[in-house]
């Protein structure tokens, strides 16, 4: 993922918090926000202490990028993600991850048909 598909800053993750929509299950939560002349998505990860250590959710980030990366060609471009990870997202390998994060985009309505 490039890094101009990343969300950093504090006021970039705010606006999408305070103005996007947000969709859930039990192991993420997703915030959405439609950006004006944005040919490419970007995307946010938050993932707390509560998850488990460093190790853990350094995991956790890394199997969320890599269903983004490899879902790009379905993922509504022209808008800002926020993911956050709840603590289920710990025990689960790449597949559950994926398939969870598909479910959650979804119920979102932001995967093309």
């Amino acid at each position: 993922m490039k890094k101009e598909q990343r969300i950093k800053t504090n006021k970039e993750f705010s606006q999408v918090f305070n103005n996007g929509n947000s969709v859930a299950n039990r192991q993420f939560v997703l915030y959405t926000l439609p950006k004006q002349g944005q040919d490419y998505f970007r995307l946010g990860l938050s993932v707390s202490k509560k998850v488990g250590n460093a190790v853990t959710r350094n995991q956790v980030k890394r199997y969320i990028r890599e269903v983004f990366r490899l879902k790009e060609e379905v993922v509504l471009a022209g808008n800002d993600y926020i993911v956050i990870a709840r603590k289920p997202a710990a025990t689960m390998d790449f597949f559950e991850v994926e398939k969870s994060l598909l479910h959650v985009l979804k119920k979102a309505r932001v995967l093309k048909k």
